[in-house]
């Protein structure tokens, strides 16, 4: 992959980071329950962070990442139908378009580890994967415990 089309999916994926710190505040800011709220803002900071990690690997810096172990996948939101974002959305709703915009994240994530040009590159690329798969998972156990288990 040339540099030109490698900068071109390190800008788009800085753009889906912000769109998802925008998506987890504008939902915190839609709860009542300030531990559900706090949860959607620390998600959105999380999100913030890999926005500034992608920014740093554009900018040619390197980054100390670490190891990353593997994320268990309950593929509950892998079964669930898509909803819409509407004023009334439930938390249910809101747990539901989590989960899918975190499983998009993370295959856009394995893609680009797939296509980097580099170690150095490719790891981050797998450990923002892991990140997402990490968000999906504590979107499903909220979802298990929250919704499977009250019906």
């Amino acid at each position: 992959m040339n540099k030109q089309k490698f900068d071109e999916l390190l800008q788009f994926a800085i753009q889906e980071e912000q769109a998802a710190f925008e998506f987890y505040t504008g939902l915190a800011g839609k709860v009542t329950d300030d531990h559900v709220k706090q949860t959607l803002l620390d998600f959105a900071n999380q999100e913030r962070g890999h926005k500034a990690k992608l920014e740093a690997v554009r900018a040619g810096r390197k980054l100390d990442i670490g190891a990353v172990a593997n994320v268990p996948d309950l593929k509950i939101g892998d079964y669930l139908v898509e909803v819409e974002v509407t004023p009334d959305l439930s938390f249910q709703g809101a747990l539901i378009i989590a989960m899918k915009k975190e499983k998009a994240a993370y295959r856009l994530y394995m893609d680009m580890a797939a296509a980097a040009p580099d170690k150095d590159t490719r790891e981050v690329f797998l450990f923002l994967a892991h990140e997402e798969a990490n968000h999906k998972l504590n979107f499903e156990v909220q979802y298990d415990e929250l919704i499977y288990q009250e019906n």
